[in-house]
């Protein structure tokens, strides 16, 4: 039997973040740095349930993943509590694709950890792991995902041997868990509903791997079938909130139950909302918001892209 029990609550409030349980004075204390990340981002945290144009976190029961029966009874179960804490969504805007965000000098979210690590604070185990999905079009774009801890990853976890694991184990892993929870019926239809799909096999995905972080660049691009999806999805984006929730796929028995390491809700986003990034220039330089006479429309979309599409298999 799964559990049903809400470990995350449903909270309508505006917090940063929820935990199973709560965390010492001193945890949150360190955890202060993320809360720097969070509130500087260029895409704003909002209301869980009623928020517009920004992001919240949704509790990781919301999502169905491989239960501990899973390959005897096939059985999905609520994940349950997300393995990393969120710290912080990212819309940028980039004339050029915009590849590992993380090792750029003008990163907030790495600059608010070393800020935090050079004031003494107990950091120097944090660890920080970042999607970052790329747009193609006119326009590049990236929605990028950070998602946190300041306790070291249980050695031999399944999460432990993704990140210190190579691409091919990687690629065979990387899973997102798509939920629509507002769109118009087209949307639903396409997209689809608690589909889960491994991003590794369907789209090219590129690894950088730091000292103590992990990005992950997600090239839609790579894939005409996503490009279309997603340039449906963009053109009533702001009528679209979304729920994404990312996993490393257990395939044995021993790697049961499967848990989320992070999850994102999109909550009726603008395009025009998006924080310019100069990638002609050094990694040094300021991020620009965009002004606002730069406005982007889904239509700006191109598909640039000729090589075969990528096959994108759908788990249900």
């Amino acid at each position: 039997m799964c559990s049903t029990k809400h470990k995350q609550k449903h909270r309508s409030s505006s917090a940063a973040y929820t935990v199973v349980d709560k965390a010492s004075s001193a945890e949150e204390e360190d955890g202060d740095w993320r809360q720097e990340a969070i509130n500087g981002g260029s895409l704003k945290l909002v209301d869980l349930d009623t928020g517009s144009n920004g992001w919240a976190s949704p509790p990781g029961d919301l999502f169905s993943l491989r239960g501990s029966n899973y390959f005897t009874k096939k059985q999905k179960c609520p994940s349950g509590p997300w393995l990393l804490h969120p710290a912080g969504v990212d819309w940028l805007r980039s004339a050029s694709k915009l590849d590992h965000v993380l090792s750029r000098a003008d990163n907030r979210v790495m600059h608010a950890l070393r800020k935090s690590q050079c004031e003494g604070s107990n950091t120097a185990k944090s660890f920080v792991l970042a999607v970052n999905l790329q747009v193609p079009g006119r326009d590049h774009h990236s929605a990028v995902f950070y998602f946190a801890t300041d306790d070291p990853i249980p050695s031999g976890s399944l999460l432990y041997r993704f990140i210190h694991g190579d691409d091919a184990f990687r690629n065979q892993r990387f899973k997102i868990v798509n939920r629509i929870v507002k769109g118009p019926w087209i949307v639903k239809a396409t997209v689809g509903n608690y589909s889960a799909c491994l991003l590794g096999k369907a789209l090219n995905c590129h690894y950088h791997s730091g000292p103590n972080y992990l990005e992950i660049d997600v090239d839609i691009g790579s894939s005409k079938v996503a490009t279309a999806i997603l340039r449906l999805a963009l053109g009533c984006v702001t009528a679209v909130t979304i729920d994404m929730g990312f996993a490393v796929e257990a395939q044995e028995d021993e790697e049961l139950p499967e848990k989320l390491f992070g999850a994102v809700r999109i909550c009726q986003m603008e395009m025009s909302s998006a924080t310019f990034v100069d990638t002609d220039t050094a990694t040094n330089r300021p991020l620009i918001q965009t002004a606002h006479s730069n406005r982007v429309q889904a239509s700006d979309l191109q598909d640039d892209d000729d090589d075969d599409d990528a096959n994108i298999n759908i788990e249900k």
